[in-house]
């Protein structure tokens, strides 16, 4: 190959790659590509893609679980990726010749090898923030004692309205496992299920850490909310761990779950 059709070659290259128009369906999609440092080949997002900043100026395509289709088809992207539960409606942009593909973010493992999968096809390299990940795995703390913990979606002063907690087959379960633990919530039945405060007394978590966001429930009242779980006869409030974590990362499943397993892994093993 001559000189001249080498470089032909490089400058086809990367104006194809520079002309890239993708759009997420997810904040975690978002996130991982901005991580990826592809974040000047998105185009639109959904709803709720609050990090990093850069993602709050980028056109919105609705919520995460309801996307417009026809914006999306107005906005001409090369490229749509969403998640496993966006399979529907990126069926229905295939049939329009727009290229997609989803990617599952479940459990750690999914997280890992889904970043290599969007990395492959944006044509970047995945391995720093793959051994980001790894690095939180391994220096993760054991626990003193291996204890039941149960990890629950958000604070709530009246706890008779439904407790969402981290059922199994999901990165939190990946977490509390990492350090020795078990889960409070042994049945594979579902990931994230819903139990009345009689469910959690039978359960009887040794632990329990409440996922909590200022930002989006800034009317709770922290106090009442706690006194409430603290009135629950468990063993997490006769030894007083009850803990509420207000980190934004920890509700989304993307590279930053390393940071999600540093947080948790600290909670769980003091």
């Amino acid at each position: 190959m001559s000189i001249k059709l080498f470089f032909l070659t490089l400058l086809f290259v990367f104006t194809l790659h520079a002309n890239e128009r993708v759009i997420s369906l997810t904040p975690s999609v978002t996130e991982i590509i901005y991580a990826l440092k592809k974040g000047d080949s998105l185009i639109a997002t959904s709803e709720f893609s609050l990090y990093p900043l850069e993602a709050k100026e980028l056109e919105l395509i609705g919520g995460y679980s309801n996307p417009n289709l026809e914006k999306i088809i107005s906005l001409s992207p090369t490229l749509v990726i969403g998640q496993d539960f966006n399979q529907p409606i990126l069926e229905k942009l295939k049939r329009f010749g727009i290229k997609t593909f989803s990617v599952k973010l479940q459990t750690i493992d999914d997280i890992k090898s889904s970043i290599a999968k969007i990395s492959d096809e944006l044509h970047v390299e995945s391995k720093p923030l793959l051994n980001e990940i790894q690095s939180a795995i391994k220096s993760a703390p054991k626990s003193r004692d291996s204890h039941k913990v149960m990890i629950v979606y958000g604070l709530h002063e009246d706890l008779s309205r439904g407790i969402y907690i981290a059922g199994n087959d999901i990165y939190f379960d990946d977490i509390i496992k990492l350090c020795g633990n078990t889960n409070a919530y042994m049945s594979s039945d579902t990931n994230q299920p819903s139990l009345s405060y009689e469910n959690v007394i039978a359960l009887n978590p040794d632990q329990i850490i409440i996922l909590h966001s200022n930002a989006s429930n800034s009317g709770v009242d922290k106090e009442k909310a706690l006194s409430a779980w603290h009135s629950l006869p468990t063993n997490a409030s006769k030894n007083r761990r009850i803990t509420v974590v207000d980190e934004s990362y920890l509700h989304i499943p993307s590279n930053r779950v390393a940071l999600s397993i540093k947080r948790l892994s600290y909670e769980m093993s003091r």
